[in-house]
């Protein structure tokens, strides 16, 4: 199989399928949740493509130019930027559309409610401030285990470490900004991450088995999901997923926006005022 015939395939008609859904919503009427009218959907969704593009690329350069995942040259067209072939650039652009599009269209059946504080019985906002830094916390010692795993170049765990070690930053800035909002949507936020993981995972594997790309295994554990998936894999399309499905709830949704305007406020107090003559 291909590069480009796996895109047409496996993401390609999903993503029709999708915007056609998504046209149909439209010509319907059917609205976005007002707490997730911020900003219109698809700018937000256009722009964490973008960012997509932009922050995977120097990472997966990395990764062919080091030979931790490798390619068919018989089954690509042969057009490179850097080491990685153009349709490796082309998914980091149809992958998150894909996944936005099926999380937007959830997002409009949504009928939850997403109150703006939430407190527990002794009457102390709990879920704010320590849910964000309690996972913040347990995010950074898995990203310090992991930059240690790729300091004393233990071979196996490299794959995973150069994973975790990209993702993790930004996640984290995620759950500080916004963990309780993103525990509040919960079940929004699993139903746009969990069917878009499983199924990509599943269509890395026909690839993987294809011989379309093969991931060094002298650089992953050997973990084998189906006995075909490295372990590593899966969690690729989690990783990404999670980045994409967590930034889009929290700027979709007002409550994040409420939340931005008293940090800015916050900090401009914080700075020195300038002295009236």
């Amino acid at each position: 199989m291909t590069y480009f015939g796996f895109l047409a395939l496996f993401v390609g008609i999903p993503i029709l399928i999708m915007a056609a859904l998504t046209a149909w919503d439209l010509r319907r009427g059917r609205p976005m949740p007002a707490q997730l009218r911020s900003y219109p959907a698809g700018w937000v969704l256009a722009a964490h493509v973008l960012v997509a593009l932009l922050y995977t690329t120097p990472w997966d350069n990395y990764l062919v130019a080091t030979g931790v995942w490798f390619y068919d040259p018989n089954l690509v067209t042969g057009l490179t930027i850097g080491w990685v072939p153009i349709e490796e650039y082309t998914f980091f652009i149809v992958q998150p559309i894909l996944a936005g599009l099926w999380f937007l269209f959830w997002a409009r059946r949504w009928s939850g409610s997403a109150p703006a504080g939430e407190t527990n019985p002794a009457g102390n906002d709990w879920p704010k401030p320590r849910l964000r830094q309690i996972s913040v916390a347990i995010a950074g010692l898995v990203w310090l285990v992991m930059a240690f795993i790729l300091a004393s170049r233990w071979a196996p765990g490299t794959y995973l470490a150069l994973q975790l070690v990209w993702a993790l930053p930004p996640i984290m800035l995620q759950l500080a900004f916004g963990a309780d909002t993103l525990w509040r949507y919960r079940r929004l936020v699993l139903v746009g991450l969990v069917p878009t993981t499983l199924y990509l995972a599943l269509a890395d594997t026909i690839a993987i088995g294809s011989g379309t790309w093969t991931i060094d295994p002298a650089q992953s554990l050997g973990w084998l999901l189906g006995g075909v998936l490295p372990i590593e894999e899966f969690l690729f399309f989690f990783l990404t997923n999670t980045l994409l499905i967590f930034g889009m709830t929290l700027v979709l949704a007002s409550e994040s926006q409420t939340r931005l305007a008293e940090l800015l406020a916050r900090r401009g107090r914080r700075l020195p005022q300038p002295e009236r003559p």
